[in-house]
């Protein structure tokens, strides 16, 4: 089947950093570097531990990895049941497929991989030849496997943890239980390797961390975190014996191996659970991950023992609730998510990532006490909008919050909060002390802000001084709440939107009411494209209006929509704010019903429609029109689609009444999606496009060549040119050749071969005599041979490719008395004809006409045959003019119609 989108395609998703799967590290002793490796989802990114700079992305899987490991030259990953390993962090080399229920532990082992699926069945992989080496089978009642180990110089051996509390080891060659553990009556999380040999660190759920030795079977050293179960270990070997367990609180603790005490704590070292912790080898850097979308690495130089951030790669760690593109180069998006962090992602490379930081009430205390013990967080942004005027100058970005009737200003050049909170004094009393802030709006200048609120104020703020410049209406604006305000380009008009299904007008300096409009249904939200001035307008009976706010009329509406519209896009070439597409015929929108619909404004009609697996909840389109960006329910990504109309041609007809739409995949992180399915050739839906080429227009209209001007429109005036380039010396003569040295005929000095210009006579004479006196060049020779052939083509090649002074040589020489013939003139004149009759390259075949006459026009007058041929070309020419008059007159027509009705 084809593409569920006519108009759009998954380019790439932005915003992931790491998951729930534990990282691995590797080290390339090519490189002399470590890597880590982390998953993303349906793929696994590689990042250089020296700056955290991402190396590579991975194609993408059918669905998301469960597990992932990495060896000397491979990276591993399992998804459901299939096994993928992949050579220099990108391409799948080998694929391993027997399990019959999913992977969740992967264990490189030597040339050998070990895999345990949900169903506690071990399987042993060759990993060159990806054949089945043997399989080992538990009970999941009685031996769950949870963890998996191969303790250092044990041969062939490996150690199992398992949900019940109970450790085995086993032969992996010869398939024997060597030893069973009985545990300590808890469930095993993770298993590691301590320096010392015969020590392994193993994590139980209670959290307790418990240091065995395998030989002897006997533990040296308890440990115990109060934050729950142990999801990591990691020992450091830069000379420090210090061991690093992690929590599912995101707390950090630090042990002295040596003196059996706690060392230090890391506290907030992530916001959600700690999966993934590895020490470098050798150095005091520690590499984490975690669920909440962050990658951190740590430098032990505390003097307490404990880490200090060095680098990072965060995300959203809640799902982006409102995007929007900042800028005009449509590089950079702004996201405001659930997390209330406001993050802006570049569309060229992560490097130009960064974050605005989180909301409070007190930055200076939230830098105190941590982000993790933060008491001043505020809730999350749920509307904002920015302005690039006036950006350098003070804050360019207003956004209200969760519940708050206090507004915030943010600066992006700074990457920060803001200096102000715009709160009204009305907020401080009694009757609106439960007021919220729903929507607010920049203008273009960047110097005013517009606050709706849900008691029916509309506010007018200054950006610089951060003071009150006026309220709409007389108390309010509306007797409900507001659920829209904007403001057109040139500061004139005000159109407010509220739940008194109302949508009204005023003036912006002097807050009078100028026209106040009756919807069908309370608005939910309201988008303006201020170049066309054309209002969107999304209503709770989930249709759209479209509202022209010059005559102040509903032009346009939309149905289709069956639940909820959580947002409209557009895009323009001065601003990048929301809803219309480049040309501002494209209305593209998003609800509840999972459903993204493009809609055509001067038709009205459906053009494009698809569904996605999770519901959009906000969408924005880039000033320059190649990506539509999207967030979804309960996801961190921010995932681009690219708009096919730019570089392909995609024919446009309305959608059927009885479409159906089809699912779309969602994009990856990387680039090209491996995991799509390929389109047959059967399957592919051909549809007929209106597009002609200039050859199939040829008999409708006339084309013009694309050689440029200065090629063809001097011909006329070459005698003006080189009087003005005459030289002010006269040339030198060229010191001639010897007598001897034949050459041959024709404007160019070339020197003949030593047996051309010579024959010899029937008797054996060797005395030399001409074979031919006309002297032709490649043109006329080109031009003769069309005379008997028919073949113009090359004639009109040979012209394209000569230079005005030597199209007048070449023209100069069909005359008899330089070497041509009346022949060939005619023939030049059939020439000229039949470029007229083919109707392409009009204005050449009219300046080498003009040429021609110009320098033999005496000749073609006193001459009956050219004469005729005249005449004849004359008609032609008469023909095509008429024909390209026609058109003129039909285009002029046409054009003042439409510039009298739109007028």
């Amino acid at each position: 089947m084809g593409s569920p989108s006519r108009i759009f395609c998954g380019y790439r998703a932005l915003g992931f950093n790491s998951n729930h799967v534990p990282l691995a590290v590797r080290y390339h002793q090519k490189h002399k570097e470590n890597y880590v490796v982390t998953c993303v989802g349906k793929a696994f990114h590689t990042y250089n531990c020296s700056k955290l700079g991402i190396v590579s992305v991975s194609n993408s899987h059918p669905d998301d990895i469960n597990c992932l490991a990495v060896d000397a030259y491979l990276v591993f990953t399992g998804c459901k049941n299939v096994i993928r390993a992949f050579t220099r962090g990108r391409e799948v080399s080998h694929t391993y497929e027997g399990h019959e229920s999913n992977v969740i532990l992967l264990l490189p082992f030597g040339n050998h991989l070990i895999s345990v699926d949900e169903d506690s069945y071990v399987n042993i992989w060759d990993i060159q030849s990806e054949e089945l080496y043997s399989s080992l089978g538990f009970e999941k009642e009685v031996f769950a496997i949870t963890a998996a180990f191969h303790p250092s110089t044990y041969l062939n051996k490996i150690l199992l943890g398992s949900k019940q509390g109970a450790l085995q080891l086993w032969n992996i060659k010869t398939g024997k239980l060597i030893y069973s553990f009985t545990g300590w009556k808890q469930a095993v999380t993770v298993l590691e390797q301590a320096p010392a040999v015969d020590v392994a660190a193993i994590g139980l759920a209670d959290g307790q961390v418990i240091l065995h030795n395998l030989k002897y079977d006997e533990t040296l050293m308890k440990f115990m975190q109060d934050w729950g179960p142990v999801t990591t270990v990691a020992f450091r070997t830069d000379g420090s014996p210090v061991m690093a367990t992690g929590s599912v609180a995101g707390h950090i603790a630090l042990w002295n191996l040596e003196e059996k005490r706690l060392l230090s704590q890391m506290r907030g070292a992530h916001s959600g659970s700690v999966t993934g912790m590895k020490c470098l080898p050798s150095e005091p850097l520690m590499v984490t991950s975690s669920a909440d979308n962050s990658l951190k690495v740590w430098i032990f130089d505390q003097p307490d023992g404990g880490g200090r951030l060095l680098r990072q790669r965060t995300g959203h760690s809640a799902p982006p609730s409102k995007v929007r593109f900042h800028g005009n180069n449509g590089q950079n998006i702004l996201s405001a998510g659930q997390d209330s962090t406001l993050r802006s992602f570049s569309t060229v490379h992560d490097r130009h990532n960064k974050s605005l930081g989180r909301a409070s009430y007190n930055k200076a205390e939230t830098k105190k006490t941590g982000l993790k013990l933060d008491q001043h967080m505020m809730p999350p942004i749920t509307d904002f909008d920015s302005e690039i005027s006036r950006q350098s100058d003070w804050d360019n970005i207003l956004a209200c919050h969760r519940g708050l009737g206090e507004v915030t200003t943010w600066n992006y050049q700074r990457s920060s909060m803001g200096k102000h909170r715009l709160a009204h004094q009305r907020l401080t009393s009694k009757e609106h002390g439960g007021t919220v802030a729903l929507c607010v709006c920049l203008t273009s200048c960047g110097n005013f802000g517009l606050i709706g609120y849900s008691s029916g104020h509309v506010d007018v703020y200054n950006m610089q001084s951060g003071l009150h410049r006026g309220s709409y209406g007389n108390p309010t604006a509306h007797d409900g709440a507001v659920r829209g305000v904007a403001v057109d380009g040139l500061n004139q008009v005000t159109v407010t939107a509220g739940a008194d299904f109302t949508i009204k007008f005023w003036k912006f300096k002097q807050k009078q009411l100028l026209e106040t409009l009756k919807v069908e249904a309370q608005v939910a939200s309201i988008l303006l494209h201020r170049e066309s001035c054309m209002l969107a307008a999304a209503c709770d009976d989930f249709s759209i209006s479209i509202i022209d706010i010059e005559t102040r009329k509903v032009v346009r509406r939309f149905e289709g929509h069956t639940n909820r519209v959580n947002d409209m896009v557009r895009v323009t070439k001065q601003t990048a704010t929301n809803t219309f597409s480049p040309d501002s015929r494209w209305l593209v929108t998003a609800s509840m019903d999972a459903l993204v619909r493009t809609w055509d404004l001067p038709t009205g009609r459906l053009l494009d429609c698809f569904a996605l697996d999770a519901a959009a909840t906000s969408l924005t389109m880039s000033p320059t029109g190649d990506f539509l960006a999207t967030t979804h329910v309960d996801d961190l990504g921010i995932y681009l689609w690219s708009n096919k109309t730019l570089y392909t041609h995609v024919p446009l007809r309305p959608l059927p009444s009885d479409f159906e739409p089809v699912t779309m995949e969602m994009p990856s992180t990387s680039r090209k999606s491996q995991g799509a399915p390929e389109e047959r050739e059967e399957d592919v839906e051909y549809v007929t496009s209106d597009f002609k080429s200039p050859a199939q227009i040829s008999d409708e209209l006339v084309t013009l060549s694309l050689l440029p001007n200065s090629r063809w429109q001097n011909l006329l005036h070459l005698d003006i040119i080189k009087q003005r380039n005459k030289p002010k010396e006269p040339p030198k003569v060229p010191k001639s050749a010897p007598f001897f040295l034949p050459t041959v005929p024709g404007l160019e000095f070339k020197f003949a071969p030593a047996d051309e210009g010579i024959v010899a006579n029937k008797e054996g004479s060797h005395i030399s005599k001409l074979t031919e006196t006309q002297n032709l060049t490649e043109f006329g020779k080109l031009l003769k041979m069309s005379a008997s052939n028919g073949n113009t083509s090359e004639v009109l090649s040979k012209l394209k490719e000569l230079s005005p002074a030597a199209i007048d040589v070449e023209l100069r020489g069909l005359a008899p008395e330089a070497g041509g013939s009346v022949a060939l003139m005619v023939q030049f004149l059939k020439f000229i004809s039949d470029v007229l009759d083919s109707k392409k390259d009009f204005e050449l075949a009219q300046a080498y006409l003009g040429l021609f006459l110009k320098l033999h026009g005496e000749l073609i007058a006193n001459d009956q045959q050219l004469l005729e041929q005249a005449q004849l070309l004359g008609n032609s020419q008469a023909q095509a003019w008429k024909h390209l008059q026609t058109m003129f007159n039909q285009s002029l027509c046409l054009v003042n119609y439409l510039k009298s009705a739109t007028l």
